[in-house]
């Protein structure tokens, strides 16, 4: 038997174990391949529209296989329906359902012929048109009631109305009109929400196929103490589902909420301390923890404990005694590990490399007394004897560090020595940087003492008649552009000349 990859499961074949998903309420035939299961029983489960299911008799011993059409006796007439599973376990399925063997069951009459499958298309063509309409009349007639869905059965003498109720409908009238305008037979069935949406089936907010149109089949009402009981937020669109009532999953772990809060104290009980007393606010089961509060109507001074202290605080109550505070006066300490390390007692950080403290570097000092020798280039007079000092004083200084820390540092291991070259480069960019701004310095003040000696070797010059020009040389020097060699001024021819005075 070849395996089919079918819409991302592998499967059998349609007529295989595998379950099949294009129907709703599949079973999955776990004894297929069990020896002589397929002649056990002559019951053979049929499947007709949606959710509606038969179970019929082949006393004819056709041989049938999943997915086989076969017409079915119906009362009256015939039906065509589809089968969904055979063998043994048809008779686990009939006392699951509650469906009696002692009365007569209806037979299997034959594999459907294309005349039969052609009436059955047409008859399936009707469905939607009958429904709009139908619901048309039940307007008209005034019925508080709604026709969710029609099935024709197979040869079209026949259709089943589908209706949700909240009150008993007369429908009597109803079924008149209706027989007078589509001229078949009809039968009326309530249903309630969670079979329609089964019917209509979809997505559930779990992300899988919504479990009243997969296998679910009684259908139990679902009460908002369940939901109380699991600490469910009673927000009304998260707890209904698309039949707009309660989702049917709060029932199913509701059970062992139930047991495990029969293990914790009461949340009637109030608890008694010296301080103050404790009303209960909020449980939570899987940690087995309880949060009290100091108010019964709102959260207030929360404290959360385990619920073994609470137990501790309701004995000390039943005796009259009250507790300082609630809490423990105690830390729980953390149980100890008596299993061995398996790593024969090695530690899986051993390999990572340990960072030290850092030392304080060097650099520090040379850079202060680089500064200092900067500032006092600046305040000297004289410029040439500056220059040169503090630059070679700073390469020893480099040096110095330099070697003293490849001396303190020479038995240290790797990492010290990658320390020690990142703080030789750094003492490097510090003094270079030092000397840079040194002789920068350097030159601006020689450049000041230069102007200084030219004004002071120039000839005196006589005053100017108009003092409110001033020459060239007395305007402010401007230090950050580099400037030129100032030139020396000549003196003007007019200033030398003897005046003459004009004759009267």
């Amino acid at each position: 038997m070849d395996f089919i990859l079918d819409k991302g499961s592998s499967h059998m074949g349609c007529k295989g174990c595998s379950k099949r998903q294009n129907n709703k309420l599949n079973t999955y035939d776990w004894l297929c391949d069990v020896p002589d299961a397929e002649g056990s029983t002559d019951f053979v489960e049929v499947q007709f529209k949606n959710t509606r299911k038969g179970y019929y008799l082949n006393s004819a011993k056709i041989p049938l296989e999943k997915g086989d059409i076969v017409a079915v006796e119906a009362s009256p007439g015939h039906d065509i329906g589809t089968v969904s599973l055979t063998g043994k376990l048809v008779l686990l399925q009939m006392k699951k359902n509650n469906v009696r063997t002692e009365a007569e069951p209806k037979r299997i009459y034959r594999k459907a012929k294309p005349t039969d499958i052609e009436k059955y298309e047409e008859a399936k063509a009707k469905e939607h048109a009958t429904m709009i309409r139908s619901r048309q009349i039940a307007a008209d007639l005034g019925l508080n009631m709604k026709i969710g869905d029609v099935e024709y059965q197979g040869d079209g003498n026949k259709a089943i109305f589908y209706y949700i109720a909240d009150e008993r409908v007369d429908f009597r009238q109803l079924i008149k009109v209706l027989a007078e305008a589509f001229r078949v037979r009809i039968e009326m069935k309530q249903i309630g929400a969670r079979q329609e949406a089964g019917r209509i089936g979809g997505i559930g907010p779990c992300g899988r196929e919504l479990c009243c149109s997969s296998w679910m089949t009684s259908f139990v009402s679902v009460a908002t103490g369940a939901a109380r009981y699991q600490d469910i937020s009673m927000n009304p669109q998260k707890l209904a589902g698309q039949c707009a009532k309660l989702k049917c999953c709060i029932n199913y772990e509701v059970d062992t909420y139930v047991e495990a809060q029969k293990r914790l104290p009461s949340r009637e009980i109030v608890l008694e301390t010296k301080d103050n007393n404790y009303y209960h606010f909020k449980t939570d089961i899987f940690k087995r923890e309880i949060t009290y509060s100091t108010d019964k109507s709102f959260a207030a001074n929360l404290i959360t404990i385990p619920a073994s202290r609470a137990f501790d605080v309701i004995n000390m109550n039943k005796k009259g005694m009250k507790p300082i505070s609630l809490e423990a006066d105690t830390k729980p300490q953390p149980p100890k590990r008596d299993a061995q390390d398996i790593l024969g007692q090695e530690s899986v950080t051993r390999f990572d490399s340990v960072k030290k403290k850092k030392k304080k570097r060097p650099a520090n000092k040379n850079n202060g007394e680089n500064n200092g020798n900067g500032n006092g280039a600046n305040t000297t007079a004289t410029a040439v004897t500056n220059t040169d000092a503090p630059v070679s004083e700073n390469k020893n200084n480099g040096g110095n560090g330099a070697g003293g820390n490849n001396r303190r540092n020479g038995g240290n291991n790797r990492n010290s020595n990658r320390e020690n070259n990142r703080d030789r480069e750094n003492n490097r960019e510090n003094n270079k940087d030092n000397s840079r701004e040194n002789s920068r310095e350097n030159r601006e003040n020689n450049r000041d003492n230069n102007r200084e000696n030219n004004r002071n070797n120039r000839p005196k010059q006589r005053p100017r008649a108009n003092n409110d020009k001033q020459s060239n040389n007395d305007k402010p020097a401007n230090n950050d552009k580099p400037q030129q060699p100032i030139k020396q001024a000549r003196p003007d021819k007019t200033e030398n000349r003897p005046e003459t005075k004009p004759e009267a």
